[in-house]
């Protein structure tokens, strides 16, 4: 009888062990998952927001990363001297926002077209952006059958276009 008490004891405490183990492991994922998230999350975060938005933000707009979306203003765009470097205003219904870049821009960038612009708020009051995406449909329609193609207008898209 007391090989059989033996037996079942040295069972409870396998059993025992193997629960007390489960349940540390299970901690320590845990409090690992906690810190990982809490610490380096908000680090990884990109807001997007339109120039409403930002304006409304006031100091938390300024060291955040942010995706700026909105359309580019008539008449805003300045190129300058090299092939690089392009500044111009984003605007949306409510508010409008000057925006420099340094790199070079789309082809397709021009004035009137939607834009999303990575970067972060400036105090010099504008948004200094490292990434321009433009905005634009899929849909290529070639001219129908007899159809000529709009010579001028066709010169005028590719003059934008640069």
């Amino acid at each position: 009888m007391s090989s059989v008490m033996n037996q079942t004891s040295a069972s409870d405490v396998m059993r025992r062990r193997s629960r007390l183990f489960m349940i540390g492991a299970f901690v320590v994922a845990a409090v690992a998952f906690v810190i990982i998230a809490a610490g380096g999350i908000n680090k990884n975060l990109v807001y997007y927001w339109t120039p409403t938005d930002l304006h409304a933000a006031g100091d938390k707009a300024y060291g955040a990363t942010i995706r700026l979306g909105g359309m580019v203003a008539p008449g805003s765009i300045k190129r300058g001297g090299s092939i690089t470097g392009v500044e111009f205003d984003v605007k949306d219904a409510g508010g409008e926002v000057h925006v420099k870049s340094a790199g070079v821009p789309p082809q397709m960038f021009r004035e009137n077209i939607g834009v999303v612009v990575e970067g972060t708020m400036d105090r010099g009051g504008y948004f200094r952006c490292n990434r321009l995406m433009v905005s634009h449909n899929n849909e290529y329609r070639a001219p129908k059958n007899g159809h000529p193609v709009d010579k001028k207008q066709m010169e005028k898209y590719i003059k934008d276009a640069q």
